[in-house]
């Protein structure tokens, strides 16, 4: 079964086509076809003006057009399209859905920071991960960053805070608001440390790839702080040329970096596991039980 997953996020646009392989004994297997990411920065206009501007609305068509071309070269049979912070916050967004709608057939659903966590919980980290250890779950996007703590194989709470990469480039973030997911990480995993972090999101990653890390070691509170003093002393432009970094990562990951330091000083963890999934991938394994469901008796 071929499957399409499309995440409208505040820095980029991405799709995922995967094909899941179904085995006898019921596993099911998602091989990655294409995964392509177009940097539109929807939350440049929406941080600071509330609204997609005309020519962002119309590359994100543009997109998306390219998109429903390559579901159709790769036969896609079902699919799904999600947009996030940027789009939730925009003024403009059922315009902007009616739009798309209209000039690529594609639905655009503009969920909710709750759904983002229960959709990025579909990747099931948890299956993976040892009883009697607690869990936070890292995603930090553009517009806002999703935390979720697992313990025992259960979920603790899901939260989604309106602090992202791009609002804090824009300077769109309050006290108050770091203030309040301070207090929030701080007394809600009280009751479970010690704290493991799981980490995505593509800054993350990247920082991951640098560290030349082997898959499935973690990395170091310590190490992290090294790369946000190290990729802080420089300038963005700096960045892209010491480390080629795209434009569109070389201005948020400083930032990124400071959101996951944050969240784990106050749920006291040492280390964090970064297993390069994210939104597209729950998404995908979604929209597989979903079809799934339907076909049975």
């Amino acid at each position: 079964m071929i499957l399409a997953a499309i995440d409208i996020g505040s820095n980029a646009a991405r799709l995922l086509i995967s094909e899941a392989a179904v085995y006898k004994d019921g596993t099911v297997d998602y091989t990655k076809l294409c995964l392509l990411r177009i940097p539109l920065r929807l939350g440049f206009d929406v941080f600071d003006n509330g609204a997609i501007g005309e020519v962002k609305k119309q590359k994100l068509i543009e997109t998306l057009k390219a998109y429903r071309h390559l579901m159709n070269i790769y036969n896609v049979e079902t699919w799904r399209a999600c947009a996030t912070s940027a789009m939730r916050d925009a003024t403009n967004s059922k315009e902007v859905v009616q739009e798309i709608k209209k000039a690529t057939g594609l639905d655009v659903e503009v969920i909710s920071g709750q759904e983002e966590a229960n959709i990025i919980y579909e990747t099931h980290i948890a299956e993976n991960l040892i009883y009697n250890r607690s869990y936070l779950y890292i995603d930090v996007g553009g517009g806002s960053t999703e935390v979720t703590l697992y313990a025992k194989n259960n979920i603790v709470f899901k939260e989604s805070f309106n602090i992202g990469t791009i609002r804090l480039l824009h300077n769109k973030v309050t006290n108050e608001q770091w203030e309040h997911m301070k207090w929030y990480i701080k007394t809600h995993v009280r009751e479970y440390e010690p704290i493991e972090a799981i980490g995505t999101g593509g800054n993350i990653n990247k920082i991951f790839s640098l560290s030349k890390r082997k898959e499935g070691k973690p990395l170091s509170i310590e190490l992290l702080k090294d790369y946000f003093k190290e990729l802080g002393a420089s300038t963005p432009a700096e960045r892209r040329h010491l480390y080629q970094f795209r434009e569109d990562r070389a201005d948020v990951i400083v930032p990124a970096l400071e959101i996951y330091l944050a969240i784990m000083r106050w749920a006291n963890a040492d280390e964090i596991y970064v297993p390069k999934i994210g939104l597209a991938d729950g998404l995908i394994k979604m929209i597989y039980q979903d079809k799934k469901n339907l076909r049975l008796p």
